[in-house]
C-alpha cells in the first residue's frame, strides 16, 4: 500500500481545524454571529396586508409604520427565546418605546392567551400565520427585531432576543436616533 495516500486524511483534517481556528478567530474579534445584514436596511417595509391577532377581519398594511420610530418584534409562542425576552420588551414598552409584533408562524388562539398572561408590550400585533410578511423581510426564525424609522425605512436587523445589553450597547442608539431625526 502507497504510504501517501495514509497522509491524505491527515492533511484533509489539519485544513479543516485551519479553517474552524480563522473562523473562532475572527468572531472573538468583536464580529457578531447573531447580526445578519439584510438586504431591506435602508428601504422601506414591504407591502403587505395581515390581520390583527386579537381581531380577526381588521387589516392592518404597511402604513403603519410610517409616523414614528419603531421596533418591529417577530416573536411565536413556539419559541423560547421569545418567551426569555418577552418580559423586557414589556419594559421597554412601559418607559415609551413603540413597539409593533409581528406573530409568526404561530396558532392564533395561542398567541392570544400569551399575551393576555404575560403582558402586550405591542402597539398592534399583526398575525402573520403563513409567514408570508416574515420571508419578505428576510426572517430566518424568533424572535427578530428590526428597527424601523418614521419614514417606515428599516435602518437595523437584530437576530436573537432584544436583553438589556444589546439594548444599551446597540439598539437603543439607534433607535434614539431614529426618534431625534423624526422631531427634526
Amino acid at each position: 500500500m502507497n504510504k501517501k495516500i495514509l497522509f491524505i486524511p491527515l492533511v484533509a483534517f489539519l485544513a479543516l481545524v485551519i479553517v474552524f481556528v480563522t473562523q473562532l478567530a475572527r468572531n472573538s474579534e468583536g464580529d457578531d454571529p447573531t447580526k445578519l445584514e439584510s438586504v431591506l436596511v435602508g428601504k422601506a417595509v414591504p407591502s403587505f396586508e395581515l390581520e390583527d391577532l386579537a381581531e380577526p377581519g381588521k387589516q392592518y398594511d404597511q402604513a403603519i409604520f410610517k409616523g414614528e420610530p419603531l421596533l418591529l418584534n417577530v416573536w411565536a409562542t413556539w419559541c423560547p427565546t421569545c418567551y426569555a425576552e418577552h418580559q423586557y420588551l414589556n419594559k421597554l414598552s412601559d418607559q415609551g418605546v413603540k413597539i409593533i409584533g409581528l406573530n409568526y408562524k404561530d396558532q392564533r388562539d395561542k398567541a392570544v392567551t400569551w399575551l393576555n398572561n404575560l403582558g402586550n408590550p405591542y402597539l398592534i400585533s399583526l398575525f402573520d400565520g403563513d409567514g408570508m410578511l416574515g420571508l419578505d423581510l428576510g426572517v430566518y426564525g424568533a424572535p427578530e427585531t428590526f428597527l424601523i424609522d418614521a419614514e417606515g425605512v428599516i435602518r437595523y436587523r437584530h437576530v436573537g432576543d432584544v436583553n438589556p445589553s444589546n439594548w444599551q450597547k446597540t439598539l437603543e442608539p439607534i433607535y434614539q436616533q431614529m426618534v431625534k431625526e423624526a422631531k427634526q
